[in-house]
């Protein structure tokens, strides 16, 4: 997708929200305005309706019970309404105890996981945090290998956000069920792009997000497993007992409306779009290793999502090829955490140095995105790159004569 002459390629920060989903959207603000808690007069029974059917949407795309959703602001509440809620529920000791509970993750998880963990660590819980491979996956038995008999929670992201290297959630979630584990997984880059079916892959708790798969910003859900090893959260915010009594607070209709529709659209659309987006993702990639040296792609070749290219780009800081690049939007990390100085602590996790780790350029791909906007996306990319390289260079001979 481009606007104006500038191609779109940072969608893994962002969807552009798909004109069917808005379509949906546009009655629950000016004409069918109620409250869905309001169920003693027609708007608030229309308001409610729909919240249903969006329910029954965003279930049937995971498989799940349209009873198991719960509806979030996005997957950083959704996260920290997981991780939180199930180790205040599941907690072995009370608050200012020590060894109250012990917490699984991963090194290289978004920071709106990282951060709640670490949290939980300083009120008591204790941590481990894996350390992944080099090509960024974490295995089934990492997390065998990590569990204790005190073991409360494991959260390990089903596709990473930076490198799109895919975890095996389906044989972690089976490791964390035969021990009595509750399994949370961030699925916020996976739902929506590739079939999720919450039985089948033993995840007690999914984060996903609305605005990362064409819907509005602002909403996202949280499932929730009411039977076997799972505990429903406690609830982080008080207030009126919506949502199950997990999340309080009126409920934001349009926005919900919108998600669902999205979620409906990427169910219909998801094979096609699978297969569309790996090829143009196998193009950008092949063709830019081709023209540069110094290129190196980040992480697993084989399980990675079909819409996120992670390269490292030896020789040149990633903001002087930005600086290069006006007309290509393209991320050189999370957009959570780019506006932090410093290596992608992503990157880092993998083993890549403090020079490589902020070498690294993202490029993500969407439903908009179109055969020629890559052709010129790569073009531009090699010039940049060039640019950025010459620019370097010739600095780095001034210091040297200095």
């Amino acid at each position: 997708m481009s606007i104006g002459t500038t191609i779109y390629l940072d969608n893994a920060a962002t969807t552009r929200v798909d004109p069917r989903a808005f379509a949906a959207m546009t009655p629950y603000f000016l004409e069918q305005y109620g409250n869905a808690a309001s169920r003693s007069h027609r708007f608030g029974r229309e308001a409610l309706t729909a919240v249903d059917r969006a329910r029954r949407q965003a279930a049937t795309l995971i498989g799940a019970t349209p009873a198991d959703i719960v509806w979030t602001s996005g997957s950083t509440e959704s996260n920290n309404l997981a991780i939180k809620g199930t180790a205040c529920a599941r907690a072995k000791a009370p608050l200012g105890s020590a060894h109250r509970g012990h917490i699984i993750t991963a090194a290289h998880e978004h920071k709106a996981a990282l951060d709640p963990c670490q949290r939980l660590r300083e009120e008591g819980f204790d941590l481990t945090v894996i350390t992944p491979g080099h090509d960024g996956v974490v295995t089934a038995d990492m997390v065998r290998q990590a569990i204790r008999s005190d073991t409360i929670l494991t959260t390990i992201m089903w596709a990473n956000n930076e490198t799109g290297t895919v975890n095996d959630v389906p044989s972690i979630g089976a490791v964390c069920r035969e021990h009595g584990i509750t399994f949370h997984t961030d699925g916020t880059q996976w739902v929506g792009k590739m079939p999720v079916d919450v039985e089948r892959d033993n995840i007690d708790l999914l984060s996903w997000s609305s605005h990362k798969m064409y819907g509005p910003k602002g909403i996202g859900a949280l499932f929730v497993r009411r039977t076997g090893t799972a505990t429903c959260p406690c609830n982080q915010i008080d207030g009126g007992g919506h949502e199950h009594g997990m999340r309080s607070g009126t409920l934001n209709v349009p926005g919900i409306v919108g998600f669902g529709a999205a979620c409906e659209l990427c169910q219909q659309e998801m094979e096609q779009e699978r297969v569309r987006l790996s090829a143009l993702r196998d193009r950008l990639e092949r063709s830019l290793l081709e023209r540069l040296s110094g290129v190196h792609p980040v992480g697993h070749r084989q399980r990675r999502m079909p819409h996120i290219c992670n390269l490292i780009v030896e020789g040149v800081d990633t903001d002087a090829v930005m600086m290069e690049l006006p007309d290509v939007a393209c991320s050189t990390g999370s957009a959570c955490t780019s506006e932090k100085k410093g290596p992608s602590h992503v990157l880092s996790a993998l083993g890549y140095d403090s020079t490589l780790a902020a070498s690294a350029i993202r490029l993500s791909l969407g439903r908009w995105t179109t055969e020629s906007e890559i052709d010129r996306a790569i073009e531009r990319i090699v010039e940049a790159i060039g640019s950025a390289r010459e620019i370097e260079s010739m600095i780095h001979g001034a210091r040297v004569g200095a």
